[in-house]
């Protein structure tokens, strides 16, 4: 019983059953959402009040298409939310932590793994890494003046 309670007590168990309850929520609003707001105003546009009640027979089986056209319109607006509120900032992350990294991290010319950029001998097969080589200066751009025959003066011009 203590291995149990450890168990539900870990913080993703708990994290995984929040998850749930609001992923539960969240579909009755969309689905609220594709019932009572979206489908009557494609209605108004086509005619048609309630697509749950759109069917067509065949023999004498009534198949409701209209129950799947509500079912697809809720899962794109699930999957688009999701998407641009997890997936697009998660995307982003991941490539800024990755920038970071390379700054820091280059390959190994023998085994090409990852070692830090100022390694002199790779931690994976032990060869002698030459020094990496210094990274260009940026070129020195020059200040246009905003008004005419007026140069922004640097900080550097002030003293």
């Amino acid at each position: 019983m203590k291995g149990f309670r450890a168990f539900l007590l870990r913080g993703n168990v708990v994290d995984l059953a929040i998850a749930v309850v609001i992923g539960v929520a969240f579909n009755n609003i969309v689905q609220s959402l594709v019932k009572d707001i979206i489908t009557p105003l494609i209605a108004a546009a086509g005619g048609t009040p309630n697509f749950g009640s759109l069917t067509f027979p065949i023999g004498k089986t009534p198949i409701s298409y209209g129950l799947f056209l509500n079912a697809v319109i809720t899962f794109l607006i699930v999957a688009a939310v999701m998407y641009f509120l997890l997936v697009a900032p998660m995307g982003k992350l991941l490539a800024f932590t990755q920038r970071n990294k390379e700054a820091t991290e280059r390959e190994c010319p023998e085994c090409l793994s990852l070692i830090p950029a100022k390694a002199t001998r790779c931690k994976f097969c032990t060869a002698i890494v030459p020094p990496s080589a210094p990274a260009a200066a940026p070129a020195t751009v020059r200040q246009r003046p905003l008004i005419a025959g007026i140069t922004p003066r640097r900080s550097a011009d002030r003293e």
